[in-house]
């Protein structure tokens, strides 16, 4: 009976499911591809546990992303050039990374941002010849390393996993001339128009375009708004299903705060700082809002991060 009782709190037990999948995906007969659609369903029913499994989390995002290897030795090659061409722009942002938030000041330090950027700078260096698009470092990019660095166990699995998200989830996003943010920008723009027509004519009756009101928000995949806990809760959603759902999220932010801003005169200086993340209305919306928008518009969604135009 008591065998029986244990079986059935572990399945009950959202971080014994968790760690059966990802079990599950070193199994040949089981394979990768079945346990990372079981995955994205666990993280939209039960969301990632907070606080059970300390390394549950950063095994997750590796998964999702494909890491299997941290290579030491070509981190390491990269840290040991020291500073790259562009460090005076990088050392100007990182300092107020996350400024407001004590508890990731305290595990990550300004120098270990520095230290990945440079890496990351380096890294794309050597390889932009081989590559169409060419990677440096741009405004935003310190923010949406915070993350990896804060989750991560070392600053070398933070490395791999921010630079495979950034060159294949959202490369469009950190082209100098931003391209992907301003395309999400106009995205936004016209999912709003569609799922909110009443608040979009309301905000463009005060000239506000996603441009003015959303520009931190989307350069940053939401993650600008504090708090951090909702932020990587939120994450833990954009990896499984892909970065250009953070549109539907900046959309979903403005749903709650809809009846506020539909009252307001001037409504911007309510968008100027949006209130605290929460981040599982802001997913269940998001969810929603994805089967109120054309298949046409959702496939330009979809692609936008990442799809070059010909």
């Amino acid at each position: 009976m008591a065998a029986t009782s244990s079986e059935s709190r572990n399945r009950s037990n959202p971080v014994h499911s968790f760690n059966k999948i990802l079990k599950s995906s070193k199994s040949r007969s089981t394979g990768v591809e079945d346990s990372l659609k079981k995955l994205r369903g666990l993280i939209l029913v039960e969301g990632i546990p907070a606080g059970a499994d300390p390394t549950l989390r950063p095994r997750i995002w590796k998964l999702l992303l494909g890491i299997n290897e941290c290579s030491a030795s070509t981190f390491l090659q990269y840290v040991e050039r020291g500073p790259c061409d562009v460090r005076e722009k990088i050392r100007n942002d990182t300092f107020r990374t996350l400024a407001t938030d004590r508890g990731f000041k305290e595990r990550v330090r300004e120098d270990m941002l520095v230290r990945l950027l440079d890496a990351f700078v380096w890294k794309n260096h050597d390889r932009q010849e081989r590559n169409q698009l060419a990677f440096t470092y741009v405004q935003g990019m310190n923010v949406l390393a915070a993350p990896f660095l804060y989750t991560m166990p070392s600053e070398l699995e933070a490395f791999f996993c921010f630079s495979k998200f950034i060159e294949e989830s959202c490369p469009l996003y950190v082209q100098p001339t931003l391209e992907g943010v301003h395309r999400g920008l106009k995205l936004l723009d016209r999912c709003l128009k569609i799922v909110d027509r009443e608040l979009y004519d309301h905000l463009r009756s005060k000239n506000l375009s996603a441009e003015i009101y959303a520009f931190p928000s989307v350069l940053t995949l939401c993650a600008c708004t504090p708090p951090l806990d909702q932020v990587l809760q939120l994450w833990d959603f954009l990896l499984a299903f892909g970065v250009h759902l953070s549109i539907l999220c900046v959309i979903a932010q403005l749903l709650l705060m809809r009846d506020e801003v539909m009252k307001s005169a001037s409504p911007m200086k309510l968008l100027r700082n949006f209130p605290p993340l929460e981040a599982l209305p802001v997913i269940g919306i998001a969810v929603t809002l994805v089967r109120d928008l054309p298949q046409d518009l959702y496939d330009e969604l979809v692609k936008h991060p990442y799809e070059v135009y010909q």
